[in-house]
């Protein structure tokens, strides 16, 4: 596995010499078509996390992640083991009784029947672990060591499309960019196996899907992001993306109502502000796990279900990040509950 996230990173640097398809503002999403994988893309990924509550009443968060990589090595070999296109997974289950994140990952090469992205609707699998979309709504089943779950996750409105009708700006540059939409206020139900029992659940998840061809911003070491479902039934995206130093390079939102109306932000209307922070004790990186934001008017802070909800992907990715669950309060009260994600702490990410 050490010597895959090697190949992943060595794909990285070649790859960032290649030429990939641009994202350009004013391009159309088409559904169900941009459900589905783009390959001609350098990275993409299917990313669904959510908050689970069992029959007891206990609840946890769940994360799930398929990444597909176009390294541009060996395009044209004759060989049909050739890296054409990778595909990675991680997976993960927020349980405080645990005190830490249980997770795991998986990595392979794209060759049916045991790993791929398909095109054309979302099918994303590594082994057994999986996400489809099938019937309207999404399936998801991960099999770990120390958890599992299988789970339904059925939308009831449209996509969201963030930044311009989808197109998605990171930098002051508008080269880099993404396609990125969300699906939020997805409604949950299935079984989690933990520790050894098999509980079932039921819940509310989110779902991003985002692809590009550009690699990390100049300056940019990483980034922090929200997707939080709203008590009110609507949903609110934000993220900055961060240099060295902790400073904000560029941050966006995007607030959808209940009715469906959707307002969209930019990064003067955007602040992430640190309020405590925990050290983790196996890598010694420092995160912000509460969290002041504003969005336009609206002032809001995070709280973390739990404090150590750091992700070590090296045997995957090469990366090491916070990927956790959060509540929202708004005035003192909670306003709504979602995931929190932090990357580039120890070190700038590698895309």
């Amino acid at each position: 596995m050490r010597l895959f996230a090697c190949l992943v990173l060595m794909a990285a640097a070649l790859a960032a010499q290649a030429d990939f398809p641009p994202v350009r503002a004013g391009v159309t999403m088409e559904f169900p078509r941009d459900f589905g994988a783009h390959p001609a893309y350098r990275t993409e990924w299917w990313y669904a996390t959510g908050w689970l509550e069992d029959e007891g009443g206990v609840e946890r968060g769940f994360q799930v992640t398929f990444f597909r990589v176009r390294p541009r090595v060996n395009e044209d070999g004759a060989s049909h083991f050739a890296p054409r296109q990778l595909v990675l997974a991680h997976a993960a289950v927020a349980d405080a009784d645990e005190g830490r994140l249980l997770h795991a990952e998986r990595s392979a090469r794209a060759l049916a029947p045991l790993a791929g992205a398909e095109d054309g609707d979302t099918r994303a699998w590594v082994g057994d672990w999986m996400l489809e979309r099938e019937d309207g709504g999404y399936r998801t089943s991960v099999s770990a060591g120390d958890f599992a779950f299988d789970l339904d996750l059925v939308p009831d409105r449209v996509p969201v499309l963030n930044g311009r009708s989808g197109y998605s700006q990171k930098a002051p540059d508008p080269l880099n960019a993404s396609y990125y939409y969300s699906r939020p206020q997805l409604a949950v139900a299935g079984e989690l196996t933990i520790r050894g029992e098999t509980l079932r659940v039921r819940g509310q998840a989110w779902l991003d899907h985002e692809w590009s061809s550009e690699i990390l911003p100049e300056g940019a070491r990483g980034w922090d992001w929200i997707g939080i479902n709203l008590a009110d039934g609507g949903s609110l995206m934000a993220f900055q993306m961060r240099d060295a130093e902790g400073d904000a390079l560029w941050g966006a939102a995007t607030l959808a109502g209940p009715d469906g109306g959707v307002r969209t932000f930019g990064p003067d209307e955007v602040e992430f502000t640190p309020r405590r922070r925990w050290r983790s004790p196996r890598t010694d990186a420092e995160y912000v796990v509460e969290w002041d934001v504003r969005v336009g008017e609206r002032r809001l802070s995070l709280l973390p279900l739990m404090d150590d909800q750091e992700l070590d992907a090296r045997a995957s990715t090469g990366a090491i990040y916070w990927e956790g669950a959060v509540r929202l309060f708004e005035g003192g009260v909670e306003a709504g509950r979602g995931y929190l994600e932090m990357t580039g702490i120890r070190e700038r990410l590698r895309m």
